[in-house]
């Protein structure tokens, strides 16, 4: 049977991670960048999701006073379809409000509807466009939010 857990990231969870971030970005975050974001960052809270011993997701943000901001979350491609995104996002979300967050923000490439229609389950609508935001194609982000209060 499978065994799912969501739990804190830590440092020595970085080389499944990496495989996570390699297998779902065209411009995947470094060693380097989630050490600091593990080690150095105050305001950073990451989390990922454990099925049978192995790192499939992963999930960050960031939380200064009281608006979260969704800095990355990925599935490995094998395992998405089956709602662990979901289930990931809820308890990014449910912290975040533990934390005294009252909105919380991401963005979303423009072409990346299921990603949308994911974070529309949980509130969150389209607040604005980031031109060329993403630097691999210069695809358009759409700024999505939501409000706890």
């Amino acid at each position: 049977m499978n065994r799912l857990s969501i739990r804190r990231m830590e440092v020595h969870d970085v080389p499944q991670v990496l495989e996570v971030e390699r297998a779902s970005f065209t411009t995947p975050w470094t060693t380097d960048i989630f050490y600091h974001e593990l080690t150095d960052n105050m305001h950073a809270h990451y989390y990922v999701v454990v099925l049978d011993d192995r790192i499939v997701g992963y999930a960050g943000m960031w939380v200064v006073i009281d608006e979260a901001q969704i800095t990355n979350i990925a599935i490995l491609p094998d395992f998405r379809g089956h709602k662990l995104g979901e289930k990931l996002f809820q308890h990014v979300l449910l912290t975040a409000v533990k934390l005294g967050a009252i909105r919380l923000s991401l963005e979303v490439r423009k072409s990346n509807i299921v990603a949308q229609k994911m974070y529309r389950k949980f509130g969150l609508v389209p607040g604005g466009i980031r031109k060329n935001y993403y630097t691999d194609n210069q695809e358009d982000a759409i700024v999505m939010w939501v409000s706890f209060k």
